[in-house]
C-alpha cells in the first residue's frame, strides 16, 4: 500500500484506487458493482466522513482536494408524480424548473428523503447516481462534460468514485441539461 500524502493525511482523505471494470470480485457498494460489471474505468476517493459538516458535498470536495465544480451531488425530485434524479456540481443549485422541463414536465419539487432512500437504496448523503435500487430517469448537469472526469457519490457518505462523465451519462441513461445553478 503506498504511503498517504501529507496533505490526505490532514485532511482525513485515504488513498485513491483506481479500477478497471471486468472481473475481479463483487464486492463494493451496487454503485462500485455497477461500474465493475459495466467495464468502466474509475477511481474510489474514500475519506473521513463527519456528520457535523453542513455539505456532504463540499466535505467530499474539500477531503479529495478536488474542485467543487467537479464534484457532482445525486438529488432527487418528484416531477409531476414521478421521482427524477438530478446530478449537479456541489458548488451549486439544482434548478427545479430546468429540471422538469429536461425530462418534459412541468413542475418539480425536492423529493420526500425517506422515498429517496427507499427507492434508491441508499442513505441521503451517500445516494449515487449508479446502482439504485429502482432505476430513476436521470438527468446530468450538461457542465459535466467540460471536465476529463467528475466525482459523484459511490453509495455511502465518505466514498465517492471518479468517472468519465460521457461513462457515468451511458451508464445511467441520462439526460444532459442545464440543470445547476452556480
Amino acid at each position: 500500500m503506498a504511503k498517504k500524502s501529507k496533505k490526505q493525511q490532514d485532511n482525513g482523505a485515504r488513498e485513491a484506487h483506481p479500477n478497471k471494470g471486468g472481473g475481479g470480485r463483487r464486492a463494493g457498494t451496487p454503485a462500485t458493482v455497477a461500474l465493475t460489471a459495466a467495464g468502466v474505468e474509475f477511481t474510489v476517493h474514500a475519506y473521513e466522513h463527519d456528520p457535523a459538516h453542513p455539505s456532504y458535498g463540499e466535505e467530499a470536495a474539500e477531503a479529495m482536494g478536488v474542485s467543487p465544480d467537479r464534484v457532482f451531488k445525486t438529488l432527487v425530485a418528484d416531477v409531476d408524480g414521478a421521482l427524477v434524479v438530478g446530478v449537479v456540481p456541489v458548488a451549486g443549485t439544482l434548478d427545479l424548473k430546468a429540471l422538469a422541463a429536461a425530462v418534459g414536465g412541468k413542475r418539480a419539487a425536492m423529493a420526500d428523503p425517506t422515498l429517496a432512500e427507499r427507492t434508491t437504496g441508499y442513505v441521503r448523503g451517500g445516494i449515487s447516481p449508479l446502482g439504485q435500487r429502482k432505476k430513476l430517469t436521470t438527468v446530468l448537469d450538461d457542465s459535466a462534460s467540460g471536465h476529463p472526469t467528475i466525482c459523484v457519490s459511490a453509495g455511502r457518505r465518505g466514498l465517492e468514485v471518479e468517472l468519465a462523465p460521457e461513462d457515468l451519462a451511458k451508464l445511467t441513461e441520462a439526460v444532459l441539461a442545464p440543470i445547476g445553478r452556480g
